[in-house]
């Protein structure tokens, strides 16, 4: 697109990461997902453009394992904060987040743009009973939005560790894989269901916000 063709919609960024996610799926499976959500917001309404993805984030958590690339939080809260602000010609903003590692970041740039009052929806999904990492959560959306891309044949299951265990040790320390979960379990059926469950959620999400 050209600027004038751009004009003043809602600007749609999906947020990702470059991290490993098992020995069968890409280090860019959360990119891939955020993007895929934040098309389906576009395609659902008719004042959306979406920007090019932030694809390396706050990976931290996943250090030691090759592919794995990382700004951190304090340097990914700064650029989400001055990307949304470098877009005030936009009529807002709206950041589809997934990757879970993000969620510290998007907090402090959220509690800045509510300073600013700034026009801004932060939006991350949050799915009832999923696994937490390249299980089978991530590789059913993966076999839904690009099976070719998923390798089955190598999944492994992977242990379950609390959100403290994680924090304390790392994803390395408790899984050799990388794995967090059950990927073998997974299926494009289910992929599509909670594909569809989750673009439901983010267009309600961003109907509700923009109509205030």
């Amino acid at each position: 697109m050209t600027w004038p063709q751009v004009g003043a919609p809602l600007v749609v960024v999906p947020v990702g990461s470059c991290e490993q996610h098992g020995p069968h799926l890409p280090i860019d499976t959360d990119t891939v997902i955020a993007r895929a959500l934040a098309d389906a917001v576009a395609v659902a309404r008719d004042d959306c453009v979406v920007a090019p993805p932030l694809s390396i984030t706050a990976s931290g958590e996943h250090h030691g394992f090759p592919g794995t690339l990382s700004i951190g939080t304090e340097i990914m809260a700064g650029v989400v904060i001055e990307l949304a602000r470098s877009a005030d010609w936009a009529d807002g903003v709206v950041f589809v987040n997934g990757h879970g590692g993000n969620h510290t970041a998007l907090q402090r740039a959220a509690e800045v743009f509510e300073v600013e009052r700034r026009r801004v929806l932060v939006w991350s999904p949050r799915i009832e009973g999923g696994d937490p990492h390249a299980g089978r959560t991530e590789t059913s959306l993966m076999l839904h939005l690009a099976p070719d891309r998923v390798d089955l044949a190598a999944a492994v299951a992977g242990p379950v560790p609390t959100l403290a265990e994680l924090v304390r040790h790392g994803v390395r320390e408790v899984s050799d894989s990388g794995v967090l979960g059950d990927p073998t379990t997974a299926s494009a059926e289910h992929g599509r269901d909670l594909f569809q469950r989750l673009t439901d959620r983010l267009t309600t999400a961003v109907d509700e916000w923009a109509s205030r």
